[in-house]
């Protein structure tokens, strides 16, 4: 299983208290039901930053009054497992209380433009995270749709098939992508717990001048001012060259120009490759 804890994603903190649970059923499947970004089938170091995305607008919805991401478990085109809100806790994606309750929700990175249909790496995934909930989280046997018990088309035609099927996992899947930072022990400091990016205000810190000293002893410029501890347009481009060249070299990453956990810890256990 490719687990991808919320700090490694860089999840924003819950506005709330979760709701504890002990057990449940077994696991419903959602997809997105909304456009999900084609880029995301070959570049895994985007899927963080969409699973942020996803959180980012359930956390807006003041409608619903999402504390957190309603997932329990996102799953890539990758087969990685991004944890929502984990094991143990109350959901917030099945529809209501009882039924967010009574079962864990897993959600495929599928919808209805871009990315339509499951890869086998992702059903893959949805395997892993399904039985990830039973054998850690006291999930039951059931694998049902979000639909089932519920008014909605959730998860789509394609991810209902499978869950018909006995949601199997396909014969050869779990082949990992290119590879990504590694998830065991990091030379780096602790991750500073704000996503790093060019804004208006201008970002300004020590975790900013840390991400600028390192880049520099790694013989990459970030302007004529140095570590100042302000993200700015030098410091915006080096990033996205640092990134790109990261990926050039193996070390998969987005180049967003932004610095969350995964292009963090790249600056200190990447090998120096220039």
């Amino acid at each position: 299983m490719k687990l991808v804890s919320r700090s490694e994603w860089g999840a924003a903190r819950p506005t709330g208290s979760y709701v504890p649970v002990s057990s449940t059923k077994g696991v419903k499947i959602h997809y997105e039901g909304s456009a999900v970004p084609g880029a995301l089938a070959s570049d895994h170091g985007r899927c963080a930053g969409h699973v942020r995305d996803i959180q980012a607008s359930h956390m807006a919805n003041r409608g619903e009054g999402w504390i957190d991401i309603a997932y329990s478990f996102v799953v890539c085109p990758h087969g990685y497992v991004h944890e929502g809100r984990g094991l143990h806790r109350k959901n917030g994606a099945n529809g209501n209380g009882p039924l967010n309750a009574g079962h864990y929700a897993v959600c495929a990175m599928v919808g209805t433009s871009g990315i339509t249909s499951p890869t086998d790496d992702m059903l893959g995934g949805l395997v892993d995270a399904i039985e990830y909930c039973r054998s850690e989280g006291g999930a039951g046997s059931e694998v049902r749709g979000h639909r089932d018990g519920y008014a909605t088309d959730c998860p789509g035609d394609d991810l209902y098939g499978w869950i018909q099927q006995g949601a199997p996992r396909p014969s050869g899947s779990g082949a990992a992508p290119a590879p990504v930072p590694p998830s065991g022990p990091s030379a780096a400091p602790p991750f500073p717990g704000r996503i790093l990016r060019l804004a208006e205000p201008m970002m300004h810190g020590s975790d900013v001048g840390t991400v600028q000293a390192r880049l520099i002893e790694r013989t990459w410029n970030v302007g004529p001012d140095g570590a100042d501890g302000w993200y700015g347009e030098h410091t915006r481009t080096t990033v996205t060259a640092f990134q790109r060249d990261s990926t050039d070299n193996g070390w998969l990453l987005a180049d967003d120009g932004e610095v969350g956990p995964l292009t963090w810890a790249a600056l200190w256990d990447r090998p120096v490759t220039r």
